[in-house]
Order: structure tokens, then sequence, then C-alpha cells
């Protein structure tokens, strides 16, 4: 009855889309089965518990990718970034860059999980995914489907630091009065797994390049690419990149 709520031409094309094939489909059902779609009282057949182990599972793989990223960063910063990677809100741009929202099966609601009123569905789901993936595949292969969505944010949760799209903004603005404007210039490879890369422009500073695997991390790299150009920020001997304090 569960493998029913979500076709098996869904979970086939979810599956290409993360990049992990599941020996036990009935996993990745529940996980994307939320709470408003069951119809018996006292029916756990959805994601709550898979989200609370999945929510464990990620901050653990998100911890030793920065704990390897970063080798000379005090607690104190990982905590700061890690915070900022694991908290509703990044689940949910996960989310959105998988799109998961058409493959959540919900009740009456279904038609507003794209809303913000339902990012936190989103973000619960991203969660209780890495939980099935790892309950599946072991924990590997949750460290893979981490890697692969949060790798590239690991720079961007730089504590202090605004994110580059606004520091960047916010430093053209004082430069010279212009937003900067960011367009695609190129986008390779398959549906599951694009590349982007992204311009941006700022009036008669020089533009520059950005590449990610969604609009939004090629947009924040060619923002990245200014601010480090420009000397706004700079990055240390480890990778850490921090304001300019000169």
């Amino acid at each position: 009855m569960a493998a029913a709520r979500v076709s098996a031409q869904k979970i086939a094309k979810l599956e290409e889309r993360i990049g992990y094939t599941f020996k036990e489909h009935a996993r990745l059902v529940r996980a994307l089965t939320h709470t408003s779609a069951t119809k018996i009282s006292g029916d756990i057949s959805h994601y709550e518990r898979l989200e609370f182990l999945g929510d464990r599972v990620l901050g653990l793989c998100v911890a030793e990718l920065l704990f390897a990223e970063f080798p000379a960063a005090r607690e104190g910063e990982l905590s700061v970034r890690l915070n900022a990677l694991v908290c509703g809100k990044a689940c949910a741009e996960i989310a959105d860059e998988i799109g998961l929202h058409n493959f959540i099966h919900a009740g009456a609601d279904a038609n507003q999980l794209t809303s913000k009123r339902m990012r936190s569905v989103r973000a619960d789901v991203t969660e209780s995914l890495i939980a099935a993936i790892y309950l599946d595949g072991g924990i590997d292969a949750a460290k893979r489907f981490v890697k692969r969505y949060w790798n590239e944010r690991l720079s961007e949760a730089g504590g202090a630091l605004s994110d580059s799209k606004t520091a960047l903004q916010e430093w053209a603005h004082i430069q010279s009065g212009v937003t900067p404007v960011y367009r695609v210039t190129k986008r390779s490879g398959p549906d599951h797994d694009p590349t982007f890369v992204v311009e941006v422009e700022l009036g008669s500073t020089k533009n520059a390049l950005g590449r990610g695997k969604s609009k939004r991390a090629a947009e924040q790299a060619a923002a990245q690419a200014v601010l480090l150009r420009e000397a706004v920020w700079v990055q240390t001997a480890d990778g850490t990149i921090k304001e300019n304090s000169k």
C-alpha cells in the first residue's frame, strides 16, 4: 500500500536526480510521505521518525566535511558554519534544488508545497531522505549525498560574513550605486547533474564568472570572485574566507 503513494516512475526519476538507487523503495516512499497523507489514526508510515534520524546523520556528515575543509578553524567557527549549513533554510534550499516538492506525497496542502509557509516541510523531507539513504546504503552513501549537495556551500557559511551576493550588492552600491546583474552564460551536463556558469555584471567594474551545480551556487561563486579580486574579502592559507580588515 505504501509503495502506491509514489509511482515507480517518480521513484526512478528521483533516484536518477539524487544519484542513488534504493535497495528497498519502501524507505524512500516513507521519507516522502507527509503526515497529512496518512489516513488511519496512529499510522506512523510517514517521514517524522526518519526526519529525526536524518537530522543527526546530516550533522555528522557536514561536521566531517567542515573538519576536513578548514583544518585551522577553531571550534567556535566550525560551530557557526555547521549551524548555517544544517538549518531549516539550508535544507529547504537543497530540497528546492532537487525539486523534492514534485515527489512529496501530502494531503490537502500538496498544491502549496512550494510556498514559503511550507518551507519547513521541504526541509524536513530533505532530512528524512538523508535518513532513508543512510538506512538503505549505510553512512558512506549518506556522505556521498551530503557532499554532492553541501560541498559547494561550505565556504558560503562563513559565520560573520554575509553571503557573497549580499556582500557584493552592498559593496557595489557604496562604490558606484549599481546593482549586480547575474545571467547564465552556459549550462552543461545531464538534467539530474547540471553545471551552470553565471556572469555577474557591475557597470564599470570588470565582470566575473562563477560555476556551480545550481544557478544559485554559480551566482554566489561569481559574486565571491569579484569580492576576492577587489580585495573586499581575502582567503587565508587554510581556505577560510573573511573580510579584509585593511
